[in-house]
């Protein structure tokens, strides 16, 4: 090796590393929306929405409607919270009922669907009886229990054609017979005629299209073909468009879409307009809770088919929006359910529920921003009414029910423990495995200090 003129022998320099390319970082926008994809393929994520969801809006619907019904009340010489109180109860009978069903086996809820439909008959039948059935805002689907208590049986109709439908349709595809038009049409497009036929007998359109929009989401699920789907929705919007000729109310309603003016006479578009005005002057946030002035008088139904109206102007637009947040994620959640099932009948149930919230809401929403007419339909778990309620909230235990009984999800609710037994569980496993070694540590450092040792 040659040396330096110092005589030393040279440094060797240590060899250059290799450059490291280093990659760039995630994009936070990327990694979030990796971590909500990964969040929403859990489980449980459609048994949380569901759940979550549905009593969300339950509990803001008890606010505005405490908040919407107070001036109604006081005109009507009751207390303030009468129609909360009312409310409240039915939304106690609701949450047992949601629960109820939610713990019910499939086979059960598939029992009831025959009794349920033969009940929704007779109830619908008793309300065209003189004496029995009792007629509001000119439409008789009411029948009165005794004092302020009624009871809206068509409401359940719509219950009924969801679980009946769904077994019908379950049970032809086991038989493998839904090929034949005949048996995907025969009876289930009958029995939701009848059923049609004794709404419109009480002269309730808005009902008559949530059932028709029950009828043509079933049929959806069961693979209609085009041309048969076609003909059934030609021959209901065929009746419906002769039912609203000829009916001047229905043709005014028509002729409020999207109207500035509240007009008058036949044509008044009161309520339609001043839905607007109370959601035009809510602004961002709204005037406040309580703080409406369309309710005072100038907005009728304030506290029913157009409490999203009072919501908007107390609550503003970021309120109307979480409302409609709300009512999409139960949608998912509902569609999902729909989707990752293998039971026909769960299938059609949860897709038969999904469209009729769904529809129920898109009609009441849509009418008080006036881009529908005014059907008179409540939103679901939101508006006042017990009626409405309590299917409502059996038809969400039926969601619940069925995203419980998806197979990873059941794995999942299995591995489940309270985070108190898991700790126990923990302390007792480590108690196992190093509580004798720790003890005989202990008993031998005692023995030598007995002994004097150290």
């Amino acid at each position: 090796m040659p040396s330096s003129r110092t005589g030393r022998p040279p440094v060797q320099r240590a060899a250059r590393r290799p450059a490291v390319t280093r990659t760039p970082r995630d994009n936070p926008v990327r990694r979030a929306y990796t971590r909500a994809r990964k969040a929403w393929d859990r489980p449980l994520t459609a048994y949380y929405l569901i759940l979550g969801g549905s009593l969300l809006i339950t509990v803001l619907g008890l606010v505005m409607v405490y908040s919407a019904s107070q001036i109604t009340a006081l005109q009507l010489s009751l207390p303030g919270s009468y129609f909360f109180r009312k409310q409240f109860l039915a939304a106690a009978i609701g949450g047992l009922l949601l629960l109820v069903a939610s713990r019910m086996p499939v086979k059960l809820h598939r029992a009831l669907a025959y009794p349920m439909l033969a009940g929704a008959v007779f109830l619908m039948v008793l309300v065209q009886v003189p004496g029995i059935g009792v007629a509001i805002n000119g439409n008789q689907n009411w029948i009165s229990l005794g004092g302020s208590f009624q009871l809206q049986p068509s409401e359940f109709g719509k219950l009924a054609l969801v679980l009946w439908g769904a077994d019908l349709i379950a049970r032809k595809e086991d038989k493998r017979l839904l090929t034949q038009w005949k048996h995907m049409l025969v009876p289930l497009v009958p029995m939701t005629f009848l059923l049609l036929g004794l709404i419109m007998l009480g002269g309730d359109m808005g009902t008559a299209i949530i059932l028709t929009a029950i009828l043509f989401g079933l049929l959806w699920l069961a693979g209609a073909p085009t041309r048969l789907f076609v003909g059934v929705l030609s021959i209901a919007a065929a009746i419906g468009i002769l039912l609203i000729k000829t009916s001047p109310n229905r043709m005014a309603r028509f002729s409020c879409i999207g109207a500035t003016e509240p007009g008058s006479g036949v044509t008044s578009c009161w309520q339609a307009v001043h839905g607007i005005y109370a959601l035009a002057s809510g602004g961002l946030f709204g005037s406040g809770l309580g703080a409406s002035v369309e309710k005072w008088g100038q907005l009728p139904e304030a506290h029913t088919d157009f409490i999203f109206a009072v919501t908007g102007e107390e609550l503003g637009l970021a309120g109307t929006l979480s409302v409609l947040a709300l009512f999409a994620a139960l949608g998912y959640a509902g569609i999902r359910v729909a989707g990752r099932t293998e039971d026909p009948f769960v299938r059609y149930a949860a897709g038969g529920v999904t469209t009729w919230i769904t529809a129920q809401a898109v009609i009441n929403i849509g009418a008080v921003l006036g881009l529908l007419p005014i059907a008179g339909v409540p939103l679901p778990l939101f508006s006042y009414g017990g009626s409405a309620l309590l299917p409502t909230m059996f038809a969400i235990g039926l969601l619940i029910a069925f995203a419980r009984d998806e197979p990873a999800a059941r794995a999942a609710l299995a591995m489940r423990q309270p985070r108190f037994g898991r700790k126990r569980a923990a302390v007792r496993g480590s108690m196992g495995a190093a509580g004798p070694r720790r003890w005989n540590t202990m008993r031998r450092r005692a023995a030598a200090r007995s002994s004097g040792e150290r």
